[in-house]
């Protein structure tokens, strides 16, 4: 290994003004340019100025051009802040940089280049998600598999992890294959591969596995590269997977002029294919490399650091490090204790309202959770006391998809004739009424004038759709009718669970087995929960509105509101870290699927959130939860444990929601008793028509559809008075016929072509 081209330590007059900026760590790590160097760089010590500093220094001496060096990040974003930092030092010479990028526009760039060793073409498509399903439901259909029990997201997830380990169809092992369809994951990879290639397509998964095949057989363009890149390095590298890896060690081998860029201990991307492991035995892939340790933290106080060591500490496999800075002073670290989560949104609150009252910019203010469905609460004390408010890497939580689809269900039970609402869930989850069927509602509510609702059971009671379709409708409207007598009976969040699970919603979401389906349903857990606070569905549904309703603008300050994961690589002035009990943080899902290897990843994600804090940290833990409805006792996350306890101080708080519950608590009575449940007389309000049909559950008529169907009635919809029994009409589905009957707005008719069919007026013209 070379040593360094100018001194590493000290300040010395030969020292370039622009590496004199650099500590000494730092200073070593971009003059270390020969061999393979392991940056292991802690929270706040300033890694990315001497990855930006290495690389101009590699251009700057000469050692090589611009082009002869790959540097490799994991986003556009810190792509671009590299370039635009590496232009600052070099000038226009960052132009000739064609190899900086992340993962995969660089591995796009050369597979244009070598796509026929791969059965591709050099034009070749990338497709997205979506054009990723529509393909694999197709596939599904094709073997005649039941898409709801084996849903192609669930498909999509096994070969992006199997692309992820750089797996090819004939790589899996019995294990992967019998992971999907009883034994069909093998097949189903080999021909949804085989497709892409007939469509000369790849996904973005096909990006690094292709180019990983085909450097393994084709040693001509390995040494291609090889010969090129004179210097690698890459960022981030704690967050690589099995796949970048391999690709990276086969460029590398070569000149082993590798430099990663990494930190053990924010490892926290397991879920997404990331493998501590790879920067762990970095040493062991590169014999005689140097680990360069940057611990001078630029962040965070003295306190907030000797917290989040003392955490870190615990975990068992890590390199090791101790962050340290010049910063003096600083409070402790705080842990509060609350009774509840209601009081712990109070407490955030008030702390937030004081902090602004003393001039503290509400931008430099945030609250990182670990699971989404936490924000609604802070969410909802937020708009009571007026504090601005965003939610970073999500959407609010009134906003999200599955909370949407809840309250379109809630809406139309207390009103039917939401046509919005109605028109959102109608086929939500899958029901086989596509967009023919929803048509068929519009123009018969639009000749009408009735709601859709109104349109939907009478096209159930007509032929005017398929036998299916109408067995189908039949059953939704009968499930309406039978929550909005629910309604009168239960409170307002179990009416919510039973409409879950009973509509098919809950069932959809067990069949998507992607990550991103467990979260969705604590997060209609959380809305259940936060329903128990109301004593009607409808003040439920109005405060809603009014939280939708929030000030949407993005200028001025505002309190940001962001989960852990999405929080990494940023800072604040002031952090609160809510949700510190056991089975919120750490999950306890993360402990059931992951055992150790995720609690240590749970306790990187804890040590990442507090390095996020610059000047104040606040933890804060709750005694009481209600979960499914029912008050659980919390204790605090073993992380609070792990914290040194000369570097917090502890307070608790059991103010109002203790007295609260001792003052109404006993064995048999709910301890919120005292907020009332009765709802409002509902029976003055039904009006006649298809008003009181609806809210009355249609009692005086029966559907002539299958098994499943309710008691229904008939609309008081006007019937036409041009039609009478006898006359020769025309019907756009079954063609000329001639009335035999007439029942209100609806026909019975001989067709000449289709028989005796029962419709409804709006639909036929008179013949001439």
């Amino acid at each position: 290994m070379n040593q360094p081209h100018l001194p590493a330590s000290g300040n010395h007059a030969d020292v370039p003004e622009w590496l004199a900026r650099l500590n000494d760590p730092q200073r070593e790590a971009v003059l270390t340019t020969e061999g393979p160097v392991l940056m292991l760089a802690g929270a706040g010590t300033g890694k990315t100025a001497a990855l930006t500093h290495r690389l101009a220094h590699l251009i700057r001496q000469r050692l090589a051009w611009p082009s002869e060096i790959l540097c490799v990040t994991f986003t556009n974003r810190a792509a671009r802040e590299m370039r635009h930092r590496v232009g600052d030092l070099i000038g226009d010479a960052v132009e000739g940089m064609p190899w900086l990028g992340t993962f995969h526009s660089i591995c796009a760039k050369m597979l244009r280049r070598h796509a026929e060793l791969v059965g591709l073409e050099s034009n070749y498509t990338i497709i997205d998600t979506d054009d990723q399903l529509r393909l694999l439901k197709q596939l599904i259909n094709d073997q005649n598999l039941d898409e709801k029990r084996w849903p192609a997201r669930q498909l999509a997830s096994l070969i992006d992890g199997w692309k992820n380990r750089g797996l090819s169809p004939q790589d899996l092992t019995a294990l992967d294959n019998e992971s999907y369809a009883n034994g069909k994951g093998q097949a189903m990879y080999t021909a949804y591969q085989a497709r892409l290639k007939a469509l000369n397509a790849c996904d973005f998964g096909d990006l690094l596995l292709h180019m990983l095949n085909v450097l393994r057989h084709h040693p001509e363009v390995l040494q291609q590269y090889q010969q090129r890149f004179k210097y690698i390095m890459v960022d981030e590298y704690q967050d690589t997977n099995a796949v970048q890896y391999l690709w990276l060690r086969l460029l590398a081998q070569s000149r082993k002029n590798l430099c990663v860029v990494g930190d053990d201990d924010q490892s926290i991307y397991s879920w997404r294919g990331a493998e501590v492991a790879n920067i762990l035995r970095f040493e062991k892939d590169f014999p005689g490399a140097k680990v360069i340790r940057l611990e001078q933290n630029y962040r965070s106080t003295p306190q907030i650091l000797a917290a989040a060591s003392g955490l870190i500490a615990a975990n068992s496999q890590r390199l090791g490090k101790t962050l340290w800075t010049e910063v003096g002073g600083g409070e402790k670290l705080r842990v509060i204790g609350v009774w509840d989560g209601p009081e712990e949104a109070r407490r955030v609150g008030d702390e937030i309202t004081r902090l602004e009252r003393e001039g503290a910019p509400l931008d430099q203010v945030a609250i990182l959770v670990r699971a989404q469905y936490q924000t609604r609460e802070f969410e909802d004390r937020f708009i009571q006391i007026g504090l601005n408010y965003r939610i970073v890497g999500g959407f609010r939580f009134y906003e999200r998809a599955e909370i949407r689809d809840a309250l379109a269900y809630l809406r139309v039970i207390a009103q039917p004739a939401d046509d919005l609402a109605f028109e959102r869930i109608y086929n939500q989850p899958k029901r086989a009424l596509g967009a023919k069927t929803l048509e068929k509602m519009y123009q018969h509510a639009r000749a009408q004038g009735i709601p859709l609702a109104a349109a939907a059971l009478e096209l159930a009671d007509s032929d005017e759709l398929p036998a299916r379709a109408r067995s189908t409708v039949a059953a939704l409207m009968g499930d309406f009718w039978r929550w909005r007598q629910l309604a009168e009976e239960v409170t307002p969040s179990e009416l919510l669970r039973r409409v879950i699970e009973e509509s098919g919603y809950e069932a959809m979401l067990k069949a998507d087995r992607s990550a991103e389906s467990a979260g969705r349903a604590d997060n209609l857990t959380e809305l259940a929960r936060a329903m128990e606070d109301y004593a009607t569905m409808a003040d439920f549904l109005e405060h809603v509105s009014l939280v939708m309703d929030n000030e949407r603008a993005d200028d001025g300050e505002k309190v940001t509101i962001m989960t852990m994961h999405a929080a990494k690589g940023l800072e604040f002035n002031h952090v609160f870290l809510p949700g510190w009990e056991e089975g919120v943080f750490p999950s306890q899902r993360a402990l059931d699927e992951g055992g150790l290897a995720s609690l240590e990843e749970e306790r990187r994600l804890a040590y990442v959130a507090i390095t996020r804090a610059r000047r104040r940290c606040t933890i804060i833990h709750a005694a009481n939860r209600r979960i499914y409805g029912q008050w659980t006792s919390s204790i605090p996350s073993r992380f609070v444990e792990d914290l040194p306890d000369d570097a917090i101080e502890v307070e608790t708080s059991m103010t109002g929601g203790a007295s609260l519950w001792r003052a109404n608590w006993s064995e048999s009575e709910d301890p919120f008793a005292h907020v009332s449940r009765d709802r409002p007389d509902r029976s003055s309000s039904r009006g006649p028509g298809w008003q009181r049909a609806l809210a009355t559950g249609y009692e005086t008529k029966q559907l002539r559809v299958k098994e499943n169907t309710r008691s229904a009635a008939s609309f008081a919809a006007k019937p036409r008075t041009d039609i009478t029994v006898g006359a020769r009409v025309f019907h756009d589905k079954f063609g000329y016929g001639e009335v035999l009957g007439q029942e209100g707005n609806k026909l019975e008719i001989a067709f000449v072509t289709s028989g005796v069919k029962r419709v409804i007026d709006s639909f036929v013209t008179l013949a001439d």
